[in-house]
């Protein structure tokens, strides 16, 4: 109780209110802008966290994602054009729905459903995540070597798109994972001579250019920077929200479900939580031919499910200390750059702290609906917000970002080659979560990897040794071999039907 109480004296301040208020409104902007993601907003976010205590950074960095993930709806039923990825499953709908005059009815769906989203999954972090981490207090190196490794599979397995450029994205993620001193030799790796390079290559400064600086160049790259913007319709934002809520409650059951679930595995994301949620809902639905016309009921499953995945993926972000997604991993950065270690610990050693970060979820899903309101009504103001001046604002916080966490040019240089890397990639629909995910737990799979070695005189079968162990190993070895079972399945399949008998 004494812990309880801290929390909310750390929370229900003024600085740290003023910090929520501020991030939901900045988290709607950048949200509502086509391009500006919800990781770009709060890779943007870092530097300032340098300056405040760990309870308003931390509450700046979940109000705004939580706000920017919803805003990304208003490009999207507007232009046709989500503001972010977790927007894109059910931007066909929206927009069809606005083209019918429906525009603030179908975006006064989606903030109530976003708003219920976020708090079933912080609801799940609340009462799985202590139980979790009492389990994770029996971890070893073996445990977090075959977690690492699940979080690196996952992130390939459920990546949208092709297998293989998912795979290679891993691999840009791992081999930057290596640059500094071998953790046994102490050689320097990857250094080209650079003494900054020797403590490894800066996660800020590769998550800027990742995102940031990578929708720079695709903005400058693009052709179709102009659109219409449709009229403002006269459509109630609640008024038909009750009846849709009342019809489709067992999707918005279904949604904030399947987005906490998906959220939390390592490596999936709000963005890959809408896509699975939209096509579950789809498959399970009466009206299967409405969708993709303007069907509300599709954005009930995708809207409930991105929210809730953004509480769901800091399950994994706590309990391990392994990122749940992109948000979560620049989290786990800040985390560390506070003194706190994210882990089973952390709910032993950060006191208040962890219940002021539930009860920050809670306000930051509450806060939504009133600065969810008001930026539906003035759509237009974030609708017609000039781009070309908007991005070379946002290239000079990328620069003076970058610089800002060692006061090293280096680190602008590494932002604009990641940068310009990251464009190459995405150009050719290589996904950009692998190679995060790759940069973040590559040093884990390795430390982890190598303490085990050590610990058994090089014995492989050691990690089959616990039964915690054996059991995670057995579940990666299953996700590897799972492409060759359904494979092996199809083709029975195919050879039983041509073999079944004939009726004339």
């Amino acid at each position: 109780m004494d812990a309880f109480l801290q929390g909310l004296a750390l929370v229900f301040n003024f600085q740290t209110l003023l910090v929520i208020a501020a991030a939901a409104i900045f988290g709607v902007f950048v949200g509502a802008v086509p391009g500006l993601t919800a990781t770009m907003a709060v890779a943007l976010l870092v530097p300032i966290t340098f300056y405040m205590d760990p309870t308003p950074a931390i509450a700046a960095i979940v109000t705004t994602s939580a706000m920017a993930i919803f805003a990304g709806d208003i490009p999207g039923t507007y232009l046709n054009i989500p503001g972010t990825p977790a927007s894109a499953a059910y931007v066909g709908e929206s927009h069809q729905l606005a083209r019918q005059g429906r525009a603030r009815e179908t975006l006064g769906t989606n903030l109530v459903c976003s708003i219920f989203g976020g708090l079933f999954g912080t609801l799940v972090l609340v009462f799985v995540s202590p139980s979790l981490a009492e389990v994770a207090l029996k971890f070893s190196s073996f445990e977090y070597f075959w977690l690492a490794l699940l979080g690196l599979s996952c992130s390939i397995f459920i990546s949208i798109g092709s297998k293989t450029k998912a795979f290679l994205s891993l691999l840009v993620g791992l081999l930057l994972s290596t640059v500094g001193l071998d953790m046994m030799s102490g050689a320097p790796r990857f250094t080209f001579g650079i003494p900054d390079l020797m403590a490894g290559v800066n996660f800020i400064p590769v998550m800027i250019g990742m995102f940031a600086l990578n929708e720079l160049m695709m903005f400058y790259g693009s052709s179709n920077e102009g659109r219409n913007v449709p009229a403002v319709h006269k459509d109630k934002v609640f008024g038909s929200v009750p009846q849709h809520l009342k019809r489709y409650w067992r999707n918005l059951l279904r949604g904030s479900s399947t987005g906490t679930l998906i959220g939390a595995l390592p490596g999936a994301g709000a963005d890959i939580a809408a896509w699975i949620s939209y096509a579950m809902g789809k498959s399970r639905s009466k009206n299967r031919d409405a969708y993709g016309t303007g069907h509300i009921e599709g954005i009930v499953d995708a809207s409930s499910a991105n929210n809730s995945g953004i509480s769901g993926a800091w399950v994994p972000a706590l309990v391990f200390g392994i990122p749940g997604d992109s948000i979560t991993a620049i989290v786990i950065g800040v985390l560390y750059m506070k003194g706190m270690n994210p882990g089973p610990t952390i709910f032993m050693e950060g006191g208040g702290l962890v219940y002021a970060l539930f009860t920050v979820f809670f306000i930051a899903n509450l806060i939504m609906l009133p600065i969810g309101y008001i930026a539906i009504r003035s759509a237009k103001v974030f609708i017609l917000t000039p781009r070309k001046v908007l991005m070379p604002i946002i290239l000079c916080f990328c620069i003076v970002g970058a610089f800002a966490i060692n006061n090293a040019i280096t680190d602008v240089w590494i932002m604009l080659i990641i940068g310009l890397v990251a464009f190459i990639l995405a150009r050719n629909d290589f996904p950009m979560a692998p190679a995060i995910l790759g940069l973040v737990l590559g040093g884990t799979l390795e430390n982890n990897f190598m303490s085990s070695m050590l610990k058994s005189n090089g014995d492989l079968l050691s990690f089959f040794s616990r039964p915690i162990s054996a059991g995670l190993g057995i579940i990666v070895i299953l996700i590897w071999l799972l492409p060759l079972f359904v494979r092996l399945y199809r083709r029975y399949r195919g050879a039983s039907r041509d073999q079944s008998p004939r009726t004339p």
